[in-house]
């Protein structure tokens, strides 16, 4: 396959930046995440990198060169992240958690799977109109699913999250796909620095109107003026679907073709180590790995026998 992409991210008046972002792809598949790091939490950041890293290790583990059930996997994935935070806490004796947002879209085939959990948002543009767009797991978006207007005096605090990674309970995990991609088509992955100054129709428009490459620097920029004294971090990765490559073409002025790579080989721009000296994506503990998916696997059987109980007595 062949896409073209651009990440960008910029601290805004906050003390330090939590955001972390990036992509990484195998022959036949693509994964790009964005994750943003909890203030009022310790360590954002590193909650943020380690849940990339978590990511990035199971999509290089799995994807041969290709992911059996991309949904699935991203399902599996951010639970696992999940696990991977409250396990560091505990090993650190913490008394809160690290916690983060995050966002992550599968490219296979011509086929686009995305999750989430939390504030940060993938937007799907094509032919100038948006066709997609996540809703967020916040206080704000279920008062506007429900058509809640403020009254007089009355505010929607936005930072407000139902959930996220590193959470006490288990984390609510949106998934969408497949959806069948177009040449041309342009996914947008960004923290709330982002689109919580900059409306949707003006995201739309800016992401049509010019190469990824212009326009996600223009849209940072303008939220962090739209931002003034107070913004916050922005931090946005945008891909092209530039179609399915048949030509081991590398990177072109086009973008970059899957078909450079072997059918195991793997390239990445996920940091490979956080700030905590934990290692990075292709040091992740397998055992660790192992555990958490079957921690998940167990919890899920254990869900479904209460289930089938709950049914059989009434």
């Amino acid at each position: 396959m062949r896409f073209n992409t651009f990440q960008v991210s910029r601290r805004g008046r906050r003390e330090k930046n939590e955001d972390r972002m990036g992509y990484c792809y195998t022959r036949e598949a693509g994964l790009f995440a964005l994750a943003d790091g909890l203030g009022g939490h310790p360590e954002g950041e590193v909650a943020a990198q380690m849940a990339l890293q978590t990511l990035a290790a199971l999509f290089q583990r799995d994807a041969k060169p290709a992911l059996e059930d991309p949904a699935a996997f991203l399902q599996d994935a951010v639970l696992i992240a999940h696990q991977q935070l409250i396990r560091y806490a505990a090993e650190k004796g913490m008394s809160d958690t690290p916690r983060t947002t995050i966002v992550a879209c599968v490219l296979q085939g011509r086929r686009a799977f995305w999750a989430h959990c939390g504030d940060s948002r993938l937007y799907m543009v094509r032919a100038g109109k948006l066709i997609a767009r996540t809703r967020d797991h916040s206080y704000l978006e279920l008062q506007n699913a429900l058509g809640r207007v403020p009254q007089d005096g009355e505010t929607f605090n936005r930072n407000v999250l139902l959930t996220c990674l590193g959470s006490p309970g288990k984390p609510m995990i949106d998934t969408h796909g497949p959806m069948l991609l177009e040449v041309g088509d342009r996914l947008l992955l960004c923290s709330d620095g982002l689109w919580g100054t900059v409306p949707d129709d003006f995201i739309t428009e800016q992401l049509s109107a010019s190469p990824v490459a212009d326009a996600v620097p223009d849209l940072v920029e303008q939220a962090l003026r739209n931002g003034g004294p107070r913004c916050d971090n922005v931090t946005a990765l945008a891909v092209e679907w530039e179609g399915e490559a048949d030509a081991d073409e590398g990177h072109t002025e086009a973008g970059i073709s899957t078909r450079s790579l072997s059918d195991d080989g793997f390239a990445t721009t996920i940091q490979a180590a956080a700030q905590d000296g934990r290692g990075g994506a292709d040091e992740l503990d397998e055992a660790e790995i192992e555990r958490s998916v079957r921690e998940i696997n167990e919890a899920i059987r254990r869900a479904n026998e209460r289930q089938t109980g709950v049914l059989k007595k009434s």
